[in-house]
């Protein structure tokens, strides 16, 4: 049955300034009972951290993060058993790859070997009951050599699972609820994320009459991230649509808050997700 839960890059300042265990406090507080873990360094300690949160706030721990490459080592062609097994000390399911890294996108050849590599690491989690996902921006929905990268990705390393970000999917193009459906039963996991078109801020008109244009130049022709409900997706649809095709999980995310406290957006967002009549799967962990 999909769940709904909080996706921990929305939180990564809260994490940094607050700490793991009050971050978490915070979250369950809110009335969410699942996360998925982003930004924070899979260190030993933290990995214990965040178990121990996740026990004591009845919050779980239902994917995971790892790149390809990481400067710490926990990543997937570096350390694939240790990216497992950190997951299965949290209880999560899934590993995801937020994006492959820049040089991956210079051309096919690249992107194959990009998704090689993930497709060689995807058996090591499996055999401990984990599975790899992709996450989705807008680039993957280009084209190179007349096939989309997104496409030329899953046709390469086929073991792979998606994530698929309905705010991104949108930005590249494509309509969410369509694109959904077109992967089907290859969407383990769904991000949650609205999509708004708004005026410049306040904060940006004082900096224009003091003399700096940029931030109004770039409000008027850069759209924001939303809260669930706050933008022009049909997140009903959506929402509806990840159950149809059986996504375990989807996870409200929004990448900036502009001016909005990280734990008032994620709020409004579980609020707007109960009033449109999704708040049992935000209460199934």
């Amino acid at each position: 049955m999909t769940s709904i839960g909080v996706q921990g890059y929305t939180l990564r300042n809260r994490f940094a300034e607050l700490g793991i265990t009050e971050t978490f406090r915070r979250v369950a507080a809110i009335g969410y009972r699942s996360i998925e873990i982003s930004a924070v360094p899979m260190t030993a300690e933290n990995v214990a951290e965040i178990a121990a949160a996740s026990a004591e706030h009845g919050v779980a721990v239902d994917a995971t993060t790892a790149g390809l490459t990481a400067p710490d080592g926990h990543a997937l062609t570096q350390d694939p058993e240790g990216v497992a097994q950190a997951a299965v000390t949290l209880g999560a399911e899934f590993v995801r790859i937020g994006m492959f890294g820049p040089e991956a996108y210079e051309n096919a050849d690249t992107l194959r070997e990009a998704a090689r590599r993930a497709e060689a690491a995807a058996p090591v989690l499996a055999d401990r009951g984990v599975t790899l996902c992709f996450h989705n921006h807008a680039i993957e929905f280009a084209r190179v050599d007349g096939t989309r990268v997104l496409d030329l990705i899953l046709e390469t390393a086929p073991s792979l699972r998606l994530e698929l970000d309905v705010h991104w999917i949108f930005r590249g193009g494509l309509d969410p609820v369509t694109t959904l459906r077109h992967y089907g039963d290859r969407v383990a996991l769904v991000h949650l994320k609205d999509y708004r078109v708004a005026l410049p801020s306040a904060q940006a008109y004082e900096k224009l009459r003091a003399g700096d244009p940029g931030p109004v130049r770039e409000a008027l022709f850069t759209p924001q991230f939303a809260e669930v409900g706050e933008g022009s997706l049909a997140m009903a649809d959506v929402v509806r649509t990840a159950v149809e095709i059986g996504a375990a999980h989807c996870f409200v995310e929004q990448d900036a808050t502009y001016e909005r406290d990280e734990f008032d957006a994620v709020a409004l967002s579980y609020r707007h997700l109960t009033e449109l009549g999704f708040g049992d799967l935000l209460t199934r962990a």
